[in-house]
């Protein structure tokens, strides 16, 4: 004979497991809230069958995740990389335009040099020193770029341009030095350029034109 303590009926009643009054009395208790509140619920049952799935795609032969995670990580990130290729093309560290050209010193500038040479000029004859020594120096760069003697892209500043072009030709490097300085100092720091300035440059533009240079083009760094 078997007692079941007044915790679950209340009072000492001396129960036969074997006998059909104390399985009804064990079922009646089972069927009250407090005890239909603690069975697990359909959903409880599911979330643990999916997580218990998901665990075991993670365990290698020997339940370690760690071997099995890396791999999974690797997979994901090269599939990413993939992905991203199709989508954005082959990363270009130099932005061209439909014909071939490039950028020069702002993403919106894409005349060649001789557009730019032009723009010069005109800049020039109307005693606009500021712009006229902005765009020849524009067009000293872009001409470079379009004989491959330097290579240029649109986060190349004046002064990393004219240390390229003077390893290319030695012969100009002071001069390439200055005129990055004066760019710089009318585009940026608001100075007033002047004729002699832009002379200077016009000067320069025209040897470079004519300057034999290293057959090996030298290329800028986006930054």
């Amino acid at each position: 004979m078997i007692r079941v303590v007044t915790g679950m009926f209340g009072a000492d009643i001396p129960v036969d497991p074997t006998s059909p009054e104390a399985k009804d009395l064990i079922g009646q208790e089972l069927a009250k809230p407090e005890y239909q509140a603690a069975k697990p619920t359909w959903f409880d049952i599911a979330s643990k069958a999916v997580l218990d799935w998901f665990g075991s795609l993670f365990r290698g032969p020997g339940g370690d995740a760690g071997p099995v995670l890396l791999i999974v990580v690797v997979l994901l990130i090269a599939a990413l990389i993939v992905a991203a290729f199709f989508i954005f093309g082959r990363p270009r560290l130099n932005r061209r335009t439909a014909d071939g050209r490039r950028t020069v010193f702002g993403t919106d500038d894409q005349r060649s040099a001789a557009e730019l040479r032009t723009s010069a000029s005109a800049a020039a004859r109307s005693g606009d020193w500021v712009l006229a020594i902005e765009e020849l120096f524009r067009a000293l760069a872009q001409g470079l770029d379009e004989r491959t003697i330097v290579t240029i892209s649109p986060g190349t500043t004046a002064t990393e341009f004219a240390a390229l072009a003077a390893a290319a030709i030695p012969t100009a490097r002071e001069r390439l030095l200055a005129a990055a300085r004066v760019f710089d100092g009318v585009r940026y720091l608001d100075r007033p350029g002047t004729e002699s300035q832009y002379q200077q440059l016009v000067a320069l533009d025209a040897d470079l034109q004519a300057a034999a240079a290293d057959p090996t083009p030298v290329g800028a760094t986006a930054l």
